[in-house]
């Protein structure tokens, strides 16, 4: 049944009008995906099909970057291939961990140490995920080929849809 919901995301085209709307009928969606589970490439594998699917070609790459040690390992991804490996502070993902905080670029080539995984990627949303403990141990990494494709609707909306992200 879950997948019926998904797919009828993916075929309505994403107005910014209708993104609020979108993320709020996706959160209970990804709790009820989440929820007690223990698998976490399953997690994050299906939290990103899901977001891919609600988004459709506006979310060009969406993955997740896990911590390991001083760097950010490739994790769970839907899209082209990606860099297997991002040290703190480097790039967006890299930053957005050394900072604690979600970085949205409008524009990547702008972004100061940018790592052009893919020359696709114009513009770039990184939210750090957390544990119980409020250590962040990931990153939901997602790119767009469009410029200023993200706002503080998607910061708020990806946001939520971290915080019930166990690993």
């Amino acid at each position: 049944m879950m997948s019926i919901i998904f797919t009828n995301f993916a075929r309505s085209i994403i107005r910014p009008m209708e993104k609020k709307a979108t993320y709020k009928a996706l959160l209970p969606q990804i709790k009820s995906l989440v929820e007690g589970e223990t698998n976490t490439t399953g997690v994050l594998a299906n939290v990103t099909a899901a977001l891919r699917e609600a988004f459709g070609e506006r979310f060009f790459w969406v993955g997740f970057y896990i911590v390991d040690g001083d760097e950010l390992l490739l994790g769970p991804f839907q899209g082209t291939t990606a860099c297997y490996r991002i040290r703190r502070g480097r790039g967006v993902c890299g930053t957005a961990w050394d900072r604690g905080e979600t970085i949205i670029v409008d524009d990547v080539e702008q972004f100061p140490g940018h790592i052009a995984c893919s020359s696709l990627s114009r513009s770039e949303i990184v939210v750090p995920v957390r544990n119980d403990a409020g250590d962040i141990v990931a990153v939901l990494d997602i790119d767009s080929r469009e410029l200023s494709a993200f706002d503080k609707t998607d910061q708020e909306g990806l946001e939520a849809i971290c915080q019930h992200i166990s690993l």
